[in-house]
C-alpha cells in the first residue's frame, strides 16, 4: 500500500497550525515595517511589562481601564519621565493596532504625559576645544566629526566608506532618523587624517577576508539584490568594532560598527577632567554645532537641512543663543542698580567657559559695591514697590 504524500505546504495552514506567541507576533509586525532593532527591543519590553503588570492576562481581555492603570503606575510608582511614559503608550498603541488589530481606546480617554520643553545644553568653542584635547585615538576622531558635521552619535558610527566623499568635502548620512538621507559637511581637520585612518580599517578588512569573514550588515534585501556586496570595501564601516560579533537577528558572525559606549565613556571622562559642571554628552556636540552656526549668521533653514529636522520648529530651539545680552536680550536690573564702576573695578570679562571650581586666591566673601544710590534710597524704593 502506497504511503499518501503529505499535503503541500501552505503559509495559511502553517500559520493556523503554529501560531506564533504574542511577543513573537510583535517582533514580526515591527520587522515588517522596517523599524530599528532598538525600537523592537523597546516595544517588546513594554508589552511584556504590560502583561506582567496585569497578572499575565492577555491584552485582548484588557482595554482602556488597564492601559490607564499601567501608565499611571509608571508615572506615580515608577516616577518615569514623560518621554518614557509616552514611549510605553506608543508600544501599546502598536500592539493593539498592528498586532491584535483591535480598536484602540480613543486617545482623549488615555493618560498622556505632557513632555516639558527644555533648552539644549551648549558648549562654548573654548569648552569644545578643551574636551577634544582631552580625548585621543578613535574617540577624538569621532567627537571631532560630531562637532564638525552635526551628526548624531549612531549616525556617525554607522557611516560606510562609500558615503564619505572627499572630492566634494561632504558626507552622506543614510537612513537617518525618520528614514531620510541628508548631506553634512566633511570637516577639513577630519579630512586630513581620515585617509590614514581608512588605510588601517582596510588592513583589518583584508585580514577578516583572509580568515573567511569580512562581511557587514546590509539593510533590507540589498544582500540579495547585490550578491557579495557585504564583503566589498565600500560597504565597510568607517569605525569598525575591535572584535567580531554575532548579529542578534540572523546569528551570523560579522564585524559590526564600534559600540557607542566606547565614545560615550571617553567623552564623559574628558568632560570630567576639563571641569565642566553641566550635563555634557556626545549629543551636546550636535547642539553646539547648530548653535555656533547660528552665531556665525547662517539661516535657520540651512541648519534645519544639516540637522535633518522635519519641522523647522525643532530647529528654532537653538535661537535662544541669539540673546547675546542675556536671557531674551534683557539687561539685568542688578547691573543698573549698581553702577558700571563695579564691573570695571573687579575686572569682569566675558567667560569662554563655565567654571565650577574656586580658583586659588579667590575670595569667598560676597563683595558688592553700591553705585550712586545708598542704602536708605534702596530701602525707600522697596517700600514704594
Amino acid at each position: 500500500m502506497e504511503t499518501p504524500l503529505p499535503a503541500p505546504w501552505s503559509p495559511l495552514v502553517d500559520a493556523a497550525r503554529q501560531q506564533p506567541r504574542l511577543l513573537e507576533q510583535v517582533r514580526i509586525a515591527i520587522r515588517a515595517r522596517h523599524y530599528s532593532l532598538r525600537t523592537e527591543e523597546a516595544y517588546v519590553g513594554w508589552v511584556r511589562r504590560f502583561i506582567l503588570f496585569h497578572g499575565k492576562r492577555h491584552p485582548t481581555e484588557m482595554g482602556e481601564k488597564e492601559i490607564n492603570a499601567f501608565l499611571s503606575h509608571l508615572a506615580v510608582r515608577g516616577r518615569v519621565s514623560a518621554s518614557t511614559q509616552n514611549q510605553a503608550l506608543s508600544a501599546l498603541l502598536f500592539l493593539y493596532r498592528h498586532v491584535l488589530e483591535k480598536p484602540f481606546p480613543t486617545l482623549e480617554n488615555v493618560v498622556r504625559a505632557k513632555r516639558p520643553t527644555r533648552l539644549p545644553v551648549v558648549m562654548t568653542r573654548a569648552e569644545v576645544r578643551a574636551v577634544l584635547n582631552r580625548v585621543s585615538g578613535t574617540p577624538k576622531l569621532v567627537a571631532t566629526l560630531l562637532y564638525g558635521s552635526g551628526m548624531r552619535l549612531l549616525e556617525c558610527l554607522r557611516l560606510r566608506v562609500k558615503d564619505v566623499e572627499f572630492g566634494l568635502n561632504q558626507i552622506i548620512v543614510r537612513d537617518a532618523k525618520g528614514h531620510r538621507d541628508r548631506i553634512v559637511p566633511l570637516p577639513m581637520v577630519v579630512r586630513a587624517v581620515l585617509p590614514s585612518w581608512l588605510s588601517g580599517v582596510k588592513r583589518l578588512h583584508v585580514k577578516d577576508l583572509a580568515e573567511g569573514f569580512g562581511s557587514v550588515f546590509l539593510p533590507d534585501a540589498l544582500g540579495r539584490k547585490y550578491p557579495g556586496a557585504e564583503r566589498q570595501w565600500g560597504w565597510q564601516y568607517v569605525f569598525p568594532a575591535d572584535h567580531r560579533s554575532r548579529d542578534p537577528r540572523t546569528q551570523v558572525e560579522r564585524r559590526h560598527h564600534l559600540h557607542e559606549t566606547v565614545i560615550q565613556r571617553a567623552v564623559k571622562q574628558a568632560v570630567r577632567d576639563v571641569g565642566i559642571s553641566r550635563m555634557v554628552s556626545c549629543h551636546t556636540f550636535r547642539h553646539s554645532f547648530a548653535t555656533h552656526l547660528l552665531m556665525e549668521g547662517y539661516d535657520i533653514r540651512t541648519i534645519q537641512d544639516l540637522l535633518g529636522h522635519k519641522d523647522v520648529k525643532t530647529t528654532m530651539i537653538y535661537t535662544h543663543v541669539l540673546n547675546r545680552a542675556g536671557g531674551r536680550g534683557v539687561r539685568s536690573p542688578a547691573d543698573a542698580l549698581f553702577g558700571p564702576a563695579v564691573t570695571a573695578a573687579a575686572g569682569f570679562r566675558q567667560l569662554d567657559s563655565q567654571p565650577n571650581l574656586l580658583l586659588p586666591g579667590a575670595s569667598v566673601e560676597p563683595e558688592v559695591v553700591a553705585g550712586e544710590d545708598d542704602a536708605e534710597d534702596l530701602a525707600a524704593a522697596d517700600e514704594e514697590d
